[in-house]
């Protein structure tokens, strides 16, 4: 990408940051429809994932050690541990809440198609962080 001239690669790097905000509004969008077409609120519960899922990289993991690589540092590891545990509760919160009958299966079909979204979104933003100068990972 070091042929393209400048004013192109800013063109194409806003491009990519707003496919990115496009993704997001979307699945934001879906998680509230969730909410508002069957009018029922419990399906806002799996934003507390949404909410908690980064907050272990944000405070556990050091700035120079990426989430992808083998650690021997237990903080690491337990990050990661974190993280996962949070992912999964994206999926098993919507999942439980449709098996005790709390919501119907509009709204959970929806929310698994918002946490699809949000999760295109991050592997996305990892994709593009891989190629560009944005990488905080």
């Amino acid at each position: 990408m070091s042929d393209i001239p400048g004013y192109l690669r800013t063109c194409l790097n806003t491009g990519k940051l707003l496919s990115l905000a496009i993704l997001v509004s979307g699945g934001i969008v879906l998680q509230i429809l969730a909410c508002v077409l069957y009018n029922n609120w419990w399906p806002m519960l799996s934003v507390l994932t949404y909410v908690l899922l980064p907050m272990p990289l944000l405070f556990f993991a050091g700035s120079n050690d990426s989430i992808f690589s083998e650690s021997d540092n237990s903080w690491v590891n337990f990050t990661k541990f974190l993280t996962g545990a949070s992912t999964v509760g994206g999926i098993a919160i919507p999942s439980i809440l449709k098996h005790a009958g709390v919501i119907g299966w509009g709204a959970f079909a929806m929310e698994l198609s918002s946490y699809f979204v949000f999760g295109m979104t991050v592997i996305c933003y990892l994709w593009m962080s891989d190629e560009d100068e944005y990488s905080i990972l």
